[in-house]
């Protein structure tokens, strides 16, 4: 594991040897715990989260414990993190994660817990290939990278806490024991994947209050937002999904923490300052994006701090679909990815707002005192929809029909391209044919990854669309910006006319 940045090392250690650290942690946000984490690495926090409450580690374990195979499918329970989490608990003492686990929800500690070994009672017969005996109970192991650190704490909590371990033994035994019918006549779940089912059901729950989104609201939520409007006069309704969640969020009071430890932390990249600037309030020098969002939100901050503040959590909410429900290049978000992305499909929709009743080219500046950013930002990702994903791909599916190969196995594979492309962005999904473009890079390397970029679920303009056709071509794989203006979806119209001499060179 590549090791984590000096600064975050070094902010650790500071903060590992300030008076009363003791106090200071179990008041720190859980996000901030969690942000440390990600930064310096479990395996150097394990003093650090020894000192967090059990109530923080639950909420950090929402974070921490879920992923998804995919972007924008459902977070499954990673049972080797939560084995790391142990091994990382059990070197501050068996005691100590003992004393973490028991505050934690059974059924989460359960479900992790069934993912490692099998359980089954003594009493009931010799059960095969058991790794070894604890009580009452005979132990099969599943996984074997975090066995040490489970039997060394079952070991602990048999001795010294003998009402849990009874309780995280029966929990386990019932899940092992789960058997599907045996006529197949039954359509519910095992019990093991129906306890699972139930966890995640009751994350999704806490998370839904406290803002987040799930993957499968985010497709939802994106799915919705990038339907045509009936004609070009008509503006958005209110979005059912966002109002609901708006209904449905509790606001979190912040938590108290030390002022210097902050300080450290902030310093070192883990944590946001205190009353920091509202999103797109900040404009660094010399940073011309998002010109028309950038202008908006200052006006409105200027005149109606409440009005900013929503339309604040607005971008928060956009952001959190993008995270949970869409891909970028194949891969999630990275949140300062997904508010950038925002902000640019915004500076888009005020670009292309519906001007029925509005003089001038421009909005008037109080449009965001009065109009929310979710119908800014489906008018945007609409357009970013028609204008440059599908007509991408209804540009390069004509232009697959008029390519001719003389090697066979290439031009099996232009047509297998076209035929899916040509399928998929029927459905309005072009980005599902990705898989198929790889015959594009015998052709033109940049063309290939440019095309990529153009044709998905959030299309963006990869830097190899702007590459000089002839000389020298290095293209970092990850340099390309967001869509946010007109003129950039005229620039890849006129590459996209270009595309036939590219691809017949």
């Amino acid at each position: 594991m590549p090791k984590p940045p000096r600064r975050a090392r070094r902010a650790l250690e500071r903060i590992l040897q300030t008076p009363d650290v003791a106090l200071i942690v179990p008041r720190l946000q859980p996000e901030t715990l969690h942000r440390v984490i990600q930064t310096c690495g479990l395996e150097a926090c394990g003093e650090f989260v020894a000192l967090a409450t059990s109530d923080q580690l639950a909420k950090v374990f929402d974070l921490d414990l879920w992923r998804a195979p995919q972007p924008g499918l459902e977070e499954q329970l990673d049972a080797d993190r939560f084995g790391l989490w142990l091994e990382v608990l059990m070197e501050a003492g068996a005691a100590v994660a003992a004393q973490k686990l028991a505050g934690i929800d059974d059924h989460l500690v359960v479900a992790a817990f069934a993912q490692h070994v099998r359980v089954f009672d003594r009493a009931a017969g010799q059960v095969a290939a058991a790794d070894c005996e604890l009580g009452s109970y005979s132990i099969q192991v599943k996984r074997t990278d975090a066995w040490d650190a489970i039997f060394d704490l079952l070991v602990f909590l048999h001795a010294d806490d003998p009402d849990y371990f009874h309780r995280l033994m029966r929990g386990c035994r019932r899940l092992s024991n789960s058997l599907p019918e045996i006529d197949g006549l039954d359509d519910l779940l095992p019990e093991a994947e129906q306890h699972l089912f139930d966890v995640a059901a009751d994350r999704d729950t806490r998370r839904e209050r406290q803002g987040y989104v799930t993957p499968a609201e985010g497709r939802a939520f994106l799915r919705m937002a990038r339907q045509p409007r009936p004609t070009q006069d008509a503006t958005p309704s209110a979005n059912p999904l966002a109002r609901g969640y708006f209904r449905t969020i509790e606001p979190t009071p912040p938590a108290e923490s030390d002022a210097a430890v902050l300080h450290m932390l902030v310093e070192a990249g883990l944590a946001s300052p205190p009353q920091q600037p509202r999103f797109l309030l900040r404009r660094p020098e010399g940073d011309t994006r998002f010109a028309r969002i950038r202008s908006h939100m200052e006006f409105v901050a200027d005149v109606d701090p409440a009005a900013c503040a929503t339309r604040s959590a607005e971008l928060a909410y956009l952001a959190n679909n993008l995270i949970a429900g869409c891909a970028i290049q194949g891969r999630p978000f990275t949140p300062g990815e997904a508010s950038d992305a925002v902000a640019a499909v915004c500076n888009l929709g005020l670009e292309n707002w519906p001007r029925r009743g509005v003089d001038g080219p421009d909005l008037p500046q109080r449009f965001l005192v009065e109009h929310d950013l979710i119908g800014v930002f489906e008018v945007g990702w609409t357009v970013l929809h028609r204008d440059v994903c599908m007509h991408t791909a209804q540009r390069l599916v004509g232009i697959l029909a008029e390519i001719r190969c003389s090697d066979d196995d290439t031009q099996s594979g232009l047509d297998a391209l076209r035929r899916s492309l040509a399928r998929h962005r029927e459905a309005g999904a072009p980005w599902l044919a990705r898989d198929a473009f790889d015959v594009l890079a015998i052709f033109d390397m940049t063309a290939w990854a440019a095309l990529l970029s153009l044709v998905d679920e959030c299309p963006v303009i990869h830097a190899a669309m702007r590459a000089p056709r002839s000389g020298a071509r290095s293209v970092s794989p990850t340099s390309f910006e967001f869509v946010s203006e007109n003129c950039q979806i005229a620039e890849v119209h006129a590459f996209l006319r270009g595309l036939p001499d590219i691809l017949t060179m």
